[in-house]
């Protein structure tokens, strides 16, 4: 069960942009888009996760950052230059202390459940692909900033959080895509604190492979350490082949 807390998260708006760096998959670009049959560039989904993730490291502070859970989950598309609102309201299931909700024109396109205190994952069987080492540079750990999160607690020099989603794409896209995808899902756990510097190493197994009416999916289960010591568990849903 999560741990409850008595202190009331608070909404938080942005306006969402696309990074430079997402244009290698095609579906971030107008062009792309336009091809896979939607209107204009969807915006990255762990830019979507970024603006959720203000606002629990908003309230919670390191709380939540080093020691939470979140499960985000992908609705439907957010798009550039959409405003988004991101709201939290209590969990009615009780599986999270929170659902944070991003809402453009009053649809929910994507979920956010967040909760203070961590357990970490059993182990997984699949298929291992090669693991793969990062560093926390000043472009990995300043994401949430970059892409439009100015939240103090990471202005001077903290890791944001949108960096556990973006190592799941960077695994994805390292050993499974070759074309246009789509991020669907994350289970997050973090396990520890990390620095701006630090050096990581992700383990990574493949737990599932499956067909859906959007095309070919593929779940992950990554291990973050640094040296040694587990900071991060993610579990990674991608559609890898587009339909179609």
């Amino acid at each position: 069960m999560p741990v409850r807390d008595t202190e009331v998260l608070q909404p938080w708006s942005v306006r969402a942009i696309n990074l430079p760096e997402h244009a290698d998959n095609v579906v971030h670009t107008d062009a792309g888009a336009r091809a896979a049959g939607f209107p204009r560039a969807l915006v990255a989904g762990v830019t979507v996760y970024a603006y959720l993730s203000h606002v629990p490291s908003a309230g919670w502070g390191a709380a939540w950052v080093d020691n939470g859970t979140a499960t985000v989950r992908f609705r439907s598309p957010v798009f550039e230059d959409d405003l988004v609102h991101c709201v939290p309201v209590p969990d009615p299931s009780g599986t999270h202390t929170y659902i944070i909700e991003a809402r453009v024109d009053d649809e929910v396109r994507a979920t956010l459940g967040v909760s203070k205190g961590a357990v970490p994952p059993g182990a997984h069987r699949g298929e291992l692909l090669d693991p793969m080492v990062v560093s926390f540079g000043s472009e990995l750990a300043g994401y949430g900033r970059r892409a439009g999160d100015d939240l103090a607690l990471f202005a001077h020099g903290g890791v944001h959080p949108a960096v556990w989603p973006v190592l799941g794409n960077r695994v994805t896209m390292a050993s499974l895509v070759d074309g246009p995808w789509i991020h669907v899902r994350s289970n997050i756990t973090h396990l520890g604190p990390v620095s701006p510097g630090d050096t990581a190493l992700i383990e990574t197994t493949v737990i599932d492979r499956f067909d859906s009416r959007a095309g070919e999916r593929a779940v992950l289960d990554a291990r973050v350490s640094v040296e040694g010591i587990p900071v991060c568990a993610i579990e990674h849903e991608s559609i890898i082949r587009l339909a179609g």
